[in-house]
């Protein structure tokens, strides 16, 4: 029996001891295979709709398509905020921007309180860089006392000796990638962010169809008039995405040049929807509907789509856990790496519920107010929430709805009036639902419809209680802390900009009231005498 003990004793002892040998094998196996990381990122990319992965054929994008092909290609990617330094904050901390505190608003400031993932890679012996634009705009060095941009350190010397458009940056993306491969650590994997700056505004106008574009190929969307000129921007934008689409192809091939290609997650997407009025800055789908396609030789299965819904704030949790990095605490997104890693299509996880909102974009509005949204996106349906629907959605008419890019169609739509006005500028219900279904660029809004009133009812119960879960100050009573935030940018958009240009018409207006008063006075002394 003594004998018998000390046998089991000793089992347990080697079993132990081999359990722990394969662990210590497979973390240092994995620790090896930890991949390299790119991060590409367009500025206000329609790309759900304008990618030829998911059907476009007037907009060429080539090397976003090989990505897809030879990776997954997510068909159901969001962001819960579509403006840029709300977006990109969402990126980089793996968290929702309402609770961001500051960050949720465009412009604003980065509290230096929440962690990035390009910080939290370098601490676990990764290189890390950015090019073109990282987080922005706003305030990261001020109040933050942020020593470099969120994104990373900025490599950003080259540039391009002549573009195909004016209104096409000078930065040589693919080129201060291969600056950065160059001089980093060649022990230590890297992580990259390329941020392009297009097709962000201004562009150069009829640059489409001297490019090549034909007008009659554009596809016009049901919220915008069909008219030349809309057709004609359309092309425009197109051109700036297919410049940066290119910039992916030469980024593949300064990976292969390095021979890192495939032991590198490349990740390319988009912070919003396109710079158009209905769409950029506002909550419907083709505003925060994001593409989204990755590709890692050695990790994913090639040639996949999935159908989860993913959500920008899911990356940092991601890439932190390929890193073989601990999850920081912060981080409310969910890693997507089981999704990766699965040999399917299909759904993968059944993640098939997405918030969305905002809270202050450009100014525009009276003490610069915002216009709170929140949303809830189902397979479905989306079902959004304006609480203030006496405000004007993209700022006021007095100063020009600023939150919308000045641009051709924006003159177009201002100026016919009526239907795409009300649509796009038009204030707006408190309950607006929409049937993604068969109606996915949210024109028809079924909120009173006593024939859904039913699930738009469980649809705002179900929003609500996600956001409370959340900690959103919007959803628990103390919405008013959003409009304490600063705007830290440029004024021009500001309504006591536009008030003060006011004050010589009407002091004009005044002097010429106060003459007539008189005048009027000194008639009726004389018709009394």
């Amino acid at each position: 029996m003594h004998i018998s003990m000390n046998l089991r004793i000793r089992f347990l002892c080697v079993l132990v001891s081999l359990i722990t040998g394969l662990l210590i094998s497979d973390h240092s196996a994995r620790a090896a295979e930890r991949p390299n990381i790119l991060f590409i990122i367009f500025d206000d990319w329609n790309g759900s709709t304008h990618a030829g992965a998911y059907g476009c054929d007037w907009v060429k994008t080539p090397n976003f398509d090989r990505i897809a092909r030879e990776g997954v290609l997510f068909k159901s990617a969001f962001t819960s905020n579509p403006k840029c330094s709300p977006c990109r904050a969402s990126i980089l901390t793996g968290r929702n921007t309402w609770q961001l505190e500051e960050a949720v608003c465009h412009g604003g400031y980065f509290p230096a309180k929440f962690a990035v993932y390009p910080d939290l890679l370098e601490a676990a012996g990764y290189s890390v860089g950015l090019t073109g634009k990282g987080w922005g705009p706003g305030d990261f060095k001020g109040m933050a006392k942020r020593t470099r941009n969120p994104a990373g350190p900025s490599f950003d010397e080259a540039k391009m000796a002549e573009v195909p458009a004016s209104g096409i940056g000078m930065n040589d993306y693919a080129k201060n990638l291969e600056g950065f491969l160059a001089q980093r650590d060649q022990a230590k994997p890297f992580c990259f962010w390329m941020g392009f700056s297009e097709p962000h505004r201004a562009y150069e106008p009829g640059s489409g169809v001297r490019l090549g574009k034909k007008l009659a190929d554009i596809k016009v969307p049901a919220f915008f008039p069909d008219v030349e000129v809309v057709r004609s921007d359309l092309a425009d934008y197109a051109i700036e995405v297919e410049y940066a689409d290119a910039h992916i192809g030469r980024a593949l091939a300064a990976l292969e040049a390095a021979g890192q290609l495939d032991n590198t997650l490349i990740v390319v997407t988009s912070d919003h929807g396109m710079p158009f009025p209905f769409v950029k800055g506002q909550i419907h789908e083709d505003g925060f509907h994001l593409p989204l396609a990755m590709r890692w030789g050695k990790g994913i299965k090639p040639g996949r789509v999935v159908e989860d819904f993913v959500n920008v704030r899911d990356f940092a949790p991601t890439f932190l856990e390929l890193a073989g990095a601990k999850p920081h605490e912060q981080i409310t997104g969910k890693s997507l790496v089981n999704i990766l890693r699965s040999p399917k299509s299909g759904w993968i996880e059944n993640r098939d519920v997405m918030l969305a909102g905002k809270e202050r974009h450009d100014i525009g509005r009276p003490n610069d107010l915002g216009y709170p949204v929140r949303a809830i996106r189902t397979k479905e349906f989306l079902y959004v929430h304006n609480f203030h629907p006496e405000r004007w959605p993209a700022c006021n008419p007095e100063t020009d709805f600023g939150n919308c890019d000045p641009s051709p169609t924006k003159e177009v739509v201002k100026t016919l009036g009526g239907y795409f006005f009300e649509l796009s500028f038009g204030k707006r219900q408190a309950d607006e639902l929409y049937r993604i279904t068969d109606d996915p660029e949210c024109v028809r809004n079924l909120a009173n419809d006593l024939a859904f009133k039913d699930t738009m009812n469980d649809l705002q119960y179900r929003m609500m209680k996600m956001l409370r879960e959340e900690g959103d100050p919007r959803a628990l009573g103390n919405g008013a802390i959003f409009d304490t935030y600063k705007y830290l940018g440029g004024r021009a958009k500001g309504y006591e900009t536009w008030l003060a240009a006011q004050e010589p018409q009407l002091g004009d207006a005044v002097a010429k009231a106060a003459e007539a008063a008189k005048v009027r006075k000194k008639g009726k002394g004389k018709a009394d005498e």
